[in-house]
């Protein structure tokens, strides 16, 4: 884990801003619980839960309070889905979320429910177990099976989006923590599922570039002949990965 000061005085800033809402909890999930963060390059994935309810106030001090936090360090990488001990239960009910710097409103997945189980890293207030259901397996491979299937299986066809770094990192490490979270019913981080998917059948040198662009920075620019060649092995590589995991899962 890649940590320094920058991380820490966001999150203090976060936690203090936050105190007008009097948050009966605030956790952080993804690669901050689970020990794969990377500054600068991870996202700064939160829950908070407040009291009951949220109202047209609170939503309008929710995005105060990421206004104010505007001009410090690293606060685009900062999402936070904003619940309460009422709302929690239920992984289809739509919540309040502040992500890519916008609020909106959108469920918090049984992934995201799970990885708060399994190393969800209190900041503030109760733990996870307290307030937010435990998410049975078959929950959890249900929806994981849907992810691949309805979601990154169609987005393997949209040839476009496969020349973007972005596309390429979320698809091949998505698909084999899918293929873990489906065989033996456990998440892993992104670190794990690099190291995986060489013995998963995927692209060697395409698993190595995204290791190296996440853990030794971005080095030079790609040219146009390797950004094409990699969306090539990608696709070739996800699409009948994808499809024979729903086969086995669904």
């Amino acid at each position: 884990m890649t940590r320094s000061d920058a991380t820490d005085r966001l999150l203090d800033r976060f936690l203090t801003e936050l105190r007008d809402l009097a948050p009966v909890a605030v956790w952080a999930h993804g690669s901050l619980g689970g020990g794969d963060y990377q500054e600068g390059r991870s996202d700064l994935d939160l829950i908070a839960v407040l009291d009951d309810p949220i109202t047209a106030r609170t939503v309008w001090q929710v995005a105060r309070l990421h206004a104010r936090m505007r001009n410090e360090a690293l606060v685009h990488k900062l999402h936070c889905a904003y619940l309460t001990p009422g709302t929690a239960a239920g992984a289809e009910r739509r919540h309040l979320i502040w992500r890519h710097e916008h609020l909106g409103k959108f469920p918090v997945t049984p992934v995201t429910r799970r990885e708060l189980h399994t190393f969800g890293l209190v900041l503030h207030g109760e733990p996870p177990t307290g307030l937010l259901p435990p998410v049975p397996d078959h929950e959890l491979a249900e929806f994981v099976v849907r992810d691949q299937r309805d979601f990154l299986r169609r987005e393997v066809d949209r040839a476009s989006n496969w020349t973007q770094d972005i596309w390429v990192d979320y698809g091949l490490v998505t698909h084999a923590r899918a293929a873990v979270t489906l065989k033996d019913g456990r998440l892993i981080t992104k670190r794990e599922a690099l190291e995986l998917l060489p013995a998963l059948g995927a692209p060697v040198e395409v698993v190595e570039d995204v290791r190296r662009r996440r853990y030794e920075g971005p080095g030079a620019e790609p040219g146009e002949e390797w950004t094409a060649r990699r969306a090539e092995l990608t696709r070739a590589y996800l699409g009948p990965a994808i499809d024979s995991l729903v086969r086995a899962y669904a």
